[in-house]
């Protein structure tokens, strides 16, 4: 398995290299690539690579399996996009800024925490999951990060430790990633119905703006900025559903309703993309478009040599209950773990709400070179001018 494992990653990089030559060709021509000397990324769990886990409780096995080989902080079997896009740059995995150990923050900074919304919210992570550092915090966080780094360099040779910290110039030359939303449309929709998360919305995209703008006013110029994916065909939103009616489901088995609000998110998300464009004329902002990249790759899953995407590679569904990935089950006095499957290759999703570093690679290459960008712009030239 490993050989067709391998040979259809090749396949995907020359694919990848095809799309961005050709596709981008125009864009890049005579134009020198951006030398971004470091990343800044704030989100959810979908970027985090081990903020909560040093916060609160660190990620289980079998988290980390494929490429670390031991809980890295993700909940993954490996990378995330974050860590490709990182990769692709040149420049080494992002720290997370709430970890005191062994980090460094030389090439940048992770501010992002799985269960991170746009809002803050009126709620506990121990009750449902829910971050207190949404998205506003991030940004704080990066403005005292950034404030403290400046303030090292001034005291010279005085401080040894500023090796591990950007200099005070590269905080305006670097890319500053975002990805987030998903939790906020989740988790309304846990207890309200359809049209009151779509009311919801535009609070959520004004608050979001707020945060980009204060961004902009901490020097921050080049924005790579992800909609939220088809969060209807994450498999996780179809534990407990049981006969759905006709018209329930999509020809890919994903709840249209919930896919529809995350289409409308995806819309109000672009219309303030394109104000702030306007409005903070000294920035460089792509619009990525994460949900049609998605679902690209949930739609074609068996042509790109997946299982179809509702199969999850680390826990199950059975009988009405949940079992959690990396959890123990009690099972007639035995304790049960519940861990992976044995190729996560194959897979798309990982434990039902996120996805495996296969599907994390695929997805990385298609937005990299630009291709699910409002303007097909690849990373490497995404800077500001």
């Amino acid at each position: 398995m490993e050989v067709t494992t391998s040979a259809r990653f090749l396949f995907a990089g020359v694919l990848f290299t095809w799309v961005l030559s050709v596709g981008c060709e125009k864009v890049t021509d005579n134009v020198m690539p951006c030398e971004f000397p470091a990343i800044f990324n704030f989100g959810d769990s979908n970027s985090d690579t081990g903020a909560i886990s040093a916060a609160f409780y660190p990620r289980p096995p079998p988290n980390g399996v494929t490429f670390f080989h031991d809980p890295a902080g993700r909940v993954c079997d490996g990378r995330l996009v974050i860590d490709f896009i990182a990769k692709y740059l040149g420049l080494p995995y992002l720290s997370p800024y709430l970890d005191s150990f062994g980090t460094n923050f030389r090439h940048g900074a992770n501010f992002a925490t799985g269960g991170a919304t746009i809002r803050r919210a009126n709620d506990s992570l121990f009750v449902s999951g829910i971050s207190p550092f949404p998205l506003d915090i991030q940004t704080v966080q990066y403005s005292n990060f950034k404030n403290r780094t400046t303030k090292l360099y001034s005291q010279g040779r005085r401080s040894a430790n500023r090796k591990n910290f950007p200099r005070p110039e590269e905080f305006s030359k670097s890319l500053f990633v975002i990805d987030i939303g998903q939790n906020d449309l989740s988790a309304i929709f846990r207890n309200t119905s359809k049209e009151k998360v779509q009311s919801a919305i535009p609070d959520m995209i004004n608050q979001f703006g707020v945060d980009v703008q204060f961004l902009y006013q901490q020097g921050a110029r080049t924005f790579w900025i992800h909609n939220t994916g088809p969060i209807g065909c994450l498999p996780s939103t179809l534990f407990d559903i049981h006969n759905p009616v006709p018209g329930f489901l999509d020809g890919n088995g994903c709840v249209k309703s919930q896919n529809d609000v995350a289409k409308e998110f995806n819309r109000q998300l672009k219309e303030r993309v394109n104000k702030l464009k306007t409005e903070l004329p000294l920035a460089a902002i792509t619009y990525v478009d994460m949900y049609a990249a998605k679902y690209s790759l949930i739609s074609d899953a068996k042509k790109q040599g997946f299982f179809e995407n509702l199969n999850i590679c680390c826990g199950s569904y059975k009988d009405g209950i949940r079992f959690y990935c990396g959890n123990n089950l009690l099972k007639n006095g035995t304790q049960i773990f519940i861990g992976a499957c044995k190729d996560p290759s194959l897979h798309i999703s990982w434990d039902g709400i996120h996805y495996t570093e296969a599907a994390n690679r695929w997805i990385a290459n298609q937005i990299i070179s630009g291709y699910f960008s409002d303007t097909k712009i690849p990373i490497t030239h995404a800077c500001y001018r």
